[in-house]
């Protein structure tokens, strides 16, 4: 096998559309299981509910950031006519575009700063809390064009196929003229609010809850509740009845196991903070310990996002640090941010999904990523720990154009069986909502304008192909050429995403009334910012031997056996509670790669801690200092942030 990697209505009805006090003022909660933090003080902003819609977070524009709202354009509008009217009808078909830059080589290329299939994981699990744009009404076909003898969409060369592609919703008032263009809609909530956990509305939440001891509704496994009554749900794929799918707050919750498993992860992670409260306070309500387990589960997300997976991407310093709630900052997405940069993602996915045991071993045998798609029984028949474990430990694909054939040519079936081409959706998405050119953008952004191919990526392969597919600088498509950008120093992301991913999540937090480090007392900050993803999972799992930060594996890390070690203290990779694992330091030896040895040679010369860079696998620069990573005798330069 290769390895490539990768109601009560009255109830209800309070959580949408009040702010009112529901936290009880009294006493101490527990967090994990030996910390207490106190309750928050009557009259802040933690004594209010996160309304469900977003409504009302900004006092002075209560719609910022609420659900159906248009998605912010802060680029020039291109659309063919101005109004409403595809870009890019200049440009080759997005298929053919994807053959050129997007075909993945067979052993695919790995990301060049050990990140973890966590980190797409948790992009697409987060991805789901802030956008979601449906589709037109009545729908607007826009195929994709497919060349004539593709090898997989047209092999007998008929020059007439296509690969299917609606336009996305708009809101039907604009779109009339040049000064009122087509606006497309995002239909959830913009904040990091825990809204693929627990609904955007009333109706959905209250499906959700067992409306006793504060908690959410299970099923056997403890696992998610299944859809049973009908609610709204994706299921692309069509391999189960609707019924069997899996319900949670958002409806693209069974695109794949991995995604399921952080649902899971969270819906237990709810329960627990739930059934933890109720045993500390018997009198409290059921609303009380479900709002407050709501709260907690948000902050955590919230901390997980901005101190654990932005760093794995962007490296430790891009974020600029918070100074508090801005009421002037406009938190909406930006449909440069979801259309283009925040599709990152998509290259960093592996073939394949593997299933390890705690130890790191194989238990069930590897899915290709093509039959995981929409496959809720997977989870049923596996629980969420092999997944969790699998994320944790295999290295995902390089942040680039490049995707693997499981969804390039397989998302959802066959070619020419409702199969399609994820990077040609993403380039016609981007040319459906009229976005401007990768260069136009740049200059939105506060970036200088390109005036060659060589000033956007030193490659020369992939210069020629910009070159040759769109003949100039000013007329690439953004998704494109913001993968082919070279990484920035310690960073696995160039300096035109860097910048629309900043901006959007900046304003995200800062745009924020209730972000928790603004409104949680400082005790409770602490608590949640002393909180890891690895944390969680260890609280809700029976997975013990994990990496402290889940988001990062080589060879060299070390695993923390918490069975062994309860003060989690990190251990010898050979030592007490790994005695089972392998110079990989998590009992699997399979598809990892060796330091690089031009980090080895980055300080041959070099004293430790003196500053040192080095060019990376992929040709992307690094700096750091010269340290000897544990396990190790040679001192090698290790980056900012690109190692755990």
């Amino acid at each position: 096998m290769k390895r490539i990697s990768r109601f009560v209505v009255f109830v209800a009805t309070i959580v949408v559309v009040g702010c009112q006090s529901i936290l009880p003022q009294r006493a101490d909660i527990s967090l994990a299981v030996s910390n207490d933090f106190a309750a928050p003080a009557q009259g802040d902003a933690s004594s209010e509910v996160i309304p469900l819609d977003g409504r009302g977070n900004n006092a002075a524009h209560p719609e910022w950031g609420s659900v159906n709202q248009h998605l912010l354009r802060l680029s020039p509008v291109d659309y063919g006519d101005g109004i409403s009217r595809p870009a890019g009808a200049d440009r080759p078909s997005a298929r053919a575009v994807s053959n050129t830059f997007s075909a993945s080589p067979e052993d695919g290329i790995l990301n060049d700063r050990d990140f973890t299939a966590f980190v797409y994981a948790w992009g697409q699990f987060l991805d789901h809390d802030i956008d979601l744009t449906g589709t037109a009404a009545p729908v607007e076909p826009l195929p994709v064009i497919v060349p004539s003898g593709d090898e997989w969409f047209d092999p007998n060369s008929t020059g007439a196929m296509t690969i299917l592609f609606s336009r996305s919703q708009y809101d039907p008032a604009t779109g009339t003229s040049k000064t009122n263009p087509r606006e497309q809609v995002n239909v959830i909530t913009a904040f990091v609010d825990g809204s693929q956990v627990y609904g955007v509305n009333a109706e959905r939440a209250a499906a959700l809850r067992e409306f006793s001891g504060g908690r959410m509704k299970v099923s056997a496994g403890n696992l998610m509740p299944f859809n049973t009554a009908g609610f709204e749900n994706a299921n692309d794929a069509h391999r189960v009845d609707d019924s069997q799918l899996f319900l949670a707050g958002d409806v693209r919750a069974n695109e794949n196991p991995e995604l399921m498993s952080l649902h899971v992860l969270f819906l237990r992670e709810h329960n627990r903070i739930a059934d933890e409260t109720a045993h500390r306070h018997p009198d409290w309500t059921d609303e009380e310990l479900y709002q407050y387990a709501r709260r907690v589960v948000i902050a955590e997300l919230q901390k997980i996002t901005y101190e654990e997976f932005l760093p794995a991407i962007l490296g430790e310093n891009a974020m600029p640090a918070y100074s508090g709630y801005r009421a002037d900052v406009n938190p909406g997405i930006a449909t440069e941010f979801s259309t283009a940069a925040f599709r990152v993602g998509h290259s960093m996915l592996g073939d394949d999904i593997e299933f390890l045991d705690n130890d790191g071993e194989e238990i069930f045998e590897a899915m290709e990523l093509r039959a995981s798609f929409f496959n809720p029984t997977v989870l049923s028949e596996t629980d969420i720990d092999p997944l969790l474990k699998y994320l944790a430990s295999d290295n995902a694909q390089e942040i680039d154009p490049i995707v693997v054939d499981d969804v390039r040519n397989f998302l959802f079936g066959e070619p020419g069986q409702g199969g399609f081409d994820l990077a040609s959706l993403n380039i016609q998405r981007g040319r459906d909502h009229g976005i401007a050119d990768y260069n136009t953008v740049r200059e939105a952004y506060g970036l200088g304008r390109i005036t060659s191919f060589d000033q956007i990526t030193s490659d020369k392969k992939i210069q020629a192909s910009l070159a040759a597919t769109y003949g100039n600088v000013d007329n690439i498509d953004l998704w494109i050429g913001g993968l082919s950008e070279d990484h920035l120093p310690n960073s696995s992301m160039g300096a035109t995403f860097t910048a629309i991913i900043v901006d959007q999540f900046v304003r995200l937090r800062d745009g924020d009334r209730f972000w928790y480090q603004s409104s949680l007392p400082n005790r409770l900050v602490k608590e949640i910012q002393n909180t890891s993803l690895a944390d969680i999972i260890r609280r809700n799992t029976e997975l013990t031997k994990l990496q402290e930060n889940v988001f990062f594996f080589n060879e060299e890390t070390v695993m923390i056996d918490s069975s062994a070690q309860p003060t989690a203290e990190p251990q010898d990779k050979n030592g007490p509670g790994n005695g089972n694992n392998d110079h990989n330091g998590n009992g699997n030896g399979k598809g990892r790669h060796d330091p690089p040895q031009a980090a080895i040679n980055a300080c041959a010369s070099l004293q430790a801690n003196s500053s040192c860079s080095f060019t990376g696998r992929n040709g992307n620069p690094q700096s750091g200092t010269c340290q000897i990573p544990p396990g190790s005798s040679q001192l090698a330069c290790v980056p900012v942030g690109g190692r755990p």
